[in-house]
């Protein structure tokens, strides 16, 4: 919801970065752009259609590679993996799940010898997530004697896009900045043992494929496909998080070779791998009939209980602040931003991962100077979803904001969510 809660600010005006704070490469906004920035029905149909060209890529990569029997498999793998593999992979166009279309299009062209093409591929791909980089290294592996044009190609799409930013030195502090910092403070005590273990869980859950393609590996010692997995591998493991969703960017590595492995490895340990297949059946498919009570929709459900409320109280004009990281507040009210904040990560220094349990701050420069811009704006309605889950977050911790605040009551409440309305 954030790239879309910046980009309804995007649709009213409002230039990314300078005007709207926000800590993600600039397509993963502009992107939402193409269909207006709609939610509902129209995102949903936007997300299947991007998973549709992501089926047709790893189809043309695959029947490109080998045959167009491993083409129609490889498809098949990364619908079913898109279908029941996590629960990111059922959100639409989530930030990781962005990179898979111009992932498979830049292996795509580097396999059949285009660089420039491959490049342009990667180009965009880092403009919506900067583990493109990665991509254009397994890249690299099909195409090293003509690596120039590599990375010509990859240049001129970053170009572009930097030359239409408002702003290049709001971009370096939002989106480089603050995410080099965050990817230096790991979540987890214990980054190994946790990367060791979801990796274990991620392989586990693919069985699949990692059979299929170590079927592949040990028949063909393709060594460029082998890179292009550690190289895939080595993105996922960049910060230390290793998120379900950050797995998007190894998917395409171990399906593309699995599907050559499964075509031409038919002894019984075949078999075993495509019966692997129920393990992410079984996990995920009954959730489509339980999807009521996820924590997820619950949350969901009380922002948009809290923005119906919050709506009997706005008025023609009106502007919203939200404290904490609830973005689809922005999405749900239509209320535009009033200040270039959209959550409160910038102003606390606490990431959005963590801030609603844990209160170190990773961002200690510029936080007093947002606070204080926040308490020169006026918004008429103001949303706080983070004090009732972190108290010790809550806005009135801040002396900066306490004159602030106290031009402002409670309206209205839900079980996360405090509503207040200016009274002056």
């Amino acid at each position: 919801m954030f790239p879309l809660a910046a980009a309804l600010q995007l649709k009213r005006g409002a230039a990314l970065y300078r005007d709207v704070w926000f800590d993600k490469p600039p397509l993963s906004a502009w992107i939402y752009l193409l269909w207006g920035a709609a939610q509902g029905p129209v995102l949903r149909i936007a997300g299947a259609v991007y998973d549709l060209l992501a089926c047709g890529l790893v189809f043309h990569l695959a029947a490109t590679l080998w045959t167009r029997r491993e083409g129609y498999l490889a498809a098949g793998l990364l619908a079913f993996c898109l279908t029941f593999d996590t629960q990111a992979a059922v959100l639409p166009l989530g930030a990781d799940l962005l990179l898979l279309v111009p992932h498979l299009a830049a292996m795509l062209f580097a396999v059949r010898k285009q660089p420039l093409l491959a490049g342009m591929a990667a180009g965009v791909g880092f403009l919506m997530n900067a583990k493109s980089v990665f991509v254009l290294a397994g890249c690299a592996v099909f195409l090293w004697p003509s690596l120039p044009l590599l990375v010509v190609g990859f240049l001129i799409p970053c170009g572009l896009g930097l030359a239409a930013l408002s702003s290049v030195a709001d971009w370096y502090e939002q989106a480089w900045r603050w995410p080099a910092l965050y990817a230096a403070s790991p979540v987890v005590s214990d980054p190994v043992r946790n990367g060791l273990l979801r990796t274990g869980n991620w392989l586990g859950f693919h069985v699949t494929l990692a059979v299929g393609a170590g079927c592949y590996y040990y028949r063909s010692r393709d060594w460029r496909m082998i890179a292009w997995a550690l190289l895939a591998l080595a993105g996922v493991v960049l910060g230390w998080r290793f998120f379900p969703r950050y797995f998007f960017l190894l998917l395409p590595a171990l399906l593309v070779p699995a599907s050559r492995g499964l075509v031409n490895y038919r002894k019984p340990l075949a078999a075993v791998a495509w019966l692997a297949l129920i393990i992410p059946l079984a996990r995920f498919g009954p959730k489509y009939f339980a999807v009521a009570t996820s924590p997820d929709l619950a949350m969901d459900r009380d922002s948009r209980e809290a923005s119906r409320l919050a709506l009997q109280f706005a008025k023609p004009g009106s502007t919203l602040y939200v404290w904490g990281y609830r973005p689809e507040l922005f999405v749900y009210t239509g209320l535009p931003a009033a200040t270039k904040y959209i959550d409160s990560q910038a102003l606390t220094g606490v990431p959005a991962d963590r801030h609603l349990t844990q209160s170190t701050r990773v961002l200690k420069e510029g936080t007093h100077e947002a606070r204080e811009e926040l308490a020169r704006a006026r918004p008429e309605i103001l949303m706080d979803g983070l004090s009732l889950f972190n108290p010790t977050l809550a806005m009135e911790h801040y002396a900066e904001l306490r004159p602030w605040l106290s031009n402002y009551r409670e309206v209205a409440r839900t079980k996360g969510i405090v509503i207040y309305t200016r009274t002056q």
